[in-house]
């Protein structure tokens, strides 16, 4: 089946305002050094064997020679069905580490009234610092954020607030992009323009999603030219064109249009320091499979 992570987020943030409603020393970028960097896994391009067996599919993944993952599943204060204390153990057993993780940070973990986060949402940074985590990563904005140029506006303090609580706790907040920030306009500007205005990247840092923008109508490299230097971490992905209604869909890397290589080169130069590779389709592969093959092509361009 073949399930967007576009559409997942979508989906997964109306859960998680559900669940939130129930329940009343930061890294900088600098000049990227070969070899200093860290290479690693997005877990939803497994996220089916996450669901079935994710003990079984973290140890391949370590198998194949990844060092680092990056989570997509954080609910009711549980990694995949485990709790901080027995994920950090079942990371640590393998010798894998979790520098970053994605948790949609919405409009309802602020609590306007006291002007302050939600007990969920501090918990999440609790746990992500307890995890080892240096970036608290939230993958996605609301619809109904976007469409008000005052609401957007609010929504990057909230960001900059964010990343003052993460500094807290030797970490920093992240946004990941997907599309919209691309092909969506506020007074007659990009929604990504007017977040990079607002942004305090002293306190938030920004993963790039190489593949995503590609639906927007953006290229990575025009984007880290125009913005040189503000991009911490990339999502590393190809793409190849697609039936499906969002035009195209991730391969495995070097068999796609995006010359990946030449766009994460280019980051690096420009100080990025963490990469994560994120497969979402498979043509016909399994997920372990398409993985395996895109760490072999990180590893040949010596990542």
């Amino acid at each position: 089946m073949k399930t967007s992570r576009r559409s997942f987020i979508q989906n997964s943030a109306v859960l998680l305002a559900g669940t939130a409603l129930l329940s009343k020393t930061a890294w900088a970028a600098g000049p990227g050094k070969p070899g200093a960097e860290i290479m690693g896994i997005q877990l939803y391009s497994v996220r089916d064997d996450m669901k079935k067996d994710p003990l079984g599919t973290l140890t391949q993944v370590a198998k194949i020679g990844y060092k680092n993952v990056e989570h997509a599943n954080y609910i009711n204060r549980k990694f995949y069905g485990y709790t901080p204390t027995e994920f950090k153990k079942v990371l640590t057993d393998l010798g894998l580490k979790m520098p970053s993780g994605h948790t949609v940070m919405g409009k309802e973990h602020w609590d306007n009234t006291k002007k302050d986060f939600t007990d969920a949402w501090k918990q999440t940074v609790e746990d992500a610092a307890f995890m080892g985590q240096k970036y608290v990563i939230s993958p996605w904005i609301d619809e109904s954020v976007r469409k008000n140029y005052d609401d957007l506006m609010h929504h990057m303090e909230i960001f900059n607030k964010c990343g003052e609580l993460c500094q807290k706790s030797g970490m920093k907040f992240a946004y990941h992009n997907h599309w919209f920030e691309f092909n969506e306009k506020l007074n007659n500007t990009r929604i990504f323009d007017l977040m990079m205005q607002k942004i305090n990247f002293n306190l938030v840092a920004l993963q790039l999603d190489i593949g995503n923008m590609y639906i927007g109508g953006a290229k990575a490299a025009d984007v880290l030219n125009q913005y040189p230097g503000k991009f911490e971490l990339i999502h590393v992905k190809d793409e190849i064109p697609s039936t499906n209604a969002e035009k195209f869909e991730s391969c495995v890397l070097c068999k796609g249009i995006i010359h990946s290589k030449e766009v994460i080169d280019l980051s690096r130069k420009q100080g990025a320091k963490v990469f994560i590779v994120e497969q979402e389709s498979y043509q016909n592969q399994t997920p372990v499979q398409s993985i395996k093959e895109d760490f072999e092509v990180m590893k040949k361009w010596g990542y």
